[in-house]
């Protein structure tokens, strides 16, 4: 099982807003605050990956389709709560590259929505429980 991410963003604390806001819809609390990290636990201290945020020492610009991350995707509990992630990124301004959906050529039942944070990175909320309506 795979313990932690670490990511690395030009900006520590516009992204340390970004994620406050975000991470709780997602399924993850604070974990840890300092002055040069900051890093999500899932809630409750249930399995699963933590997030660790450090500021980029070198400043270049991201892409994500270059080689490195090209997206993080989180599990979420229901279609409703892929619809509160979109409308959550809607109203932090993100860029959205997919509204919530079903992607039936990645798997059955496979309901997502994609969206960019401010440092560009691809983020994703999926429920892949099979559920009646979008």
């Amino acid at each position: 099982m795979l313990r932690h991410v670490g990511v690395n963003v030009r900006d520590l604390i516009q992204a340390k807003a970004y994620y406050d806001i975000l991470m709780p819809i997602l399924g993850f609390e604070p974990h840890i605050a300092a002055a040069d990290q900051f890093a999500y636990r899932p809630i409750n201290d249930e399995p699963g990956a933590s997030l660790f945020f450090y500021s980029a020492i070198e400043q270049s610009p991201y892409s994500r389709h270059q080689p490195g991350l090209q997206h993080l995707a989180f599990m979420v509990e229901s279609r409703a709560a892929v619809h509160a992630a979109h409308t959550k990124a809607i109203e932090l301004g993100s860029e959205v590259v997919h509204t919530p959906q079903v992607f039936p050529q990645y798997r059955p039942y496979y309901f997502a929505t994609f969206w960019l944070d401010p440092e560009g990175f691809m983020l994703e909320a999926i429920c892949l429980r099979e559920e009646e309506g979008t």
